[in-house]
């Protein structure tokens, strides 16, 4: 989840951000992001991804990021899911950072919290 001004929501909601659809950017990022985990994750390897998939959910002040990760193979794909969500929200801030500043270049209410894995089911699938 990453926590945002009330007015950083509405405006991501109304497509408002300058520099474009904030939640479809944030949706390919995480799906670019789930396939290359291999790369940035040193004690990770290539997996097979057999389907994946990024939701949001907006409230008042946060959008709610949750990534599913499908693969039939022999480990499981929770780091997938994890930096697949990781990099939803990072997109989210980047995207959206010009109206979360205040006067002094700082982010007094932006912050990323509570990414975990809230399923997996061996052989099907893992979720945030």
């Amino acid at each position: 989840m990453i926590r945002l001004k009330p007015g950083t929501v509405r405006a991501i909601r109304a497509g408002r951000i300058e520099k474009g659809d904030v939640l479809a950017a944030a949706e390919i990022a995480a799906l670019q992001a789930m396939k290359a985990v291999w790369q940035v994750l040193p004690h990770t390897h290539p997996i097979p991804i057999t389907a994946a998939s990024v939701t949001f959910d907006t409230g008042t002040d946060r959008v709610v990021a949750t990534t599913a990760v499908e693969a039939t193979y022999k480990t499981g794909v929770e780091m997938e899911a994890l930096y697949g969500v990781t990099v939803a929200l990072l997109t989210i801030w980047d995207m959206a950072k010009s109206l979360e500043k205040d006067p002094n270049g700082q982010y007094p209410t932006a912050r990323i919290e509570d990414i975990r894995v809230l399923e997996k089911t061996k052989g099907r699938r893992s979720r945030r």
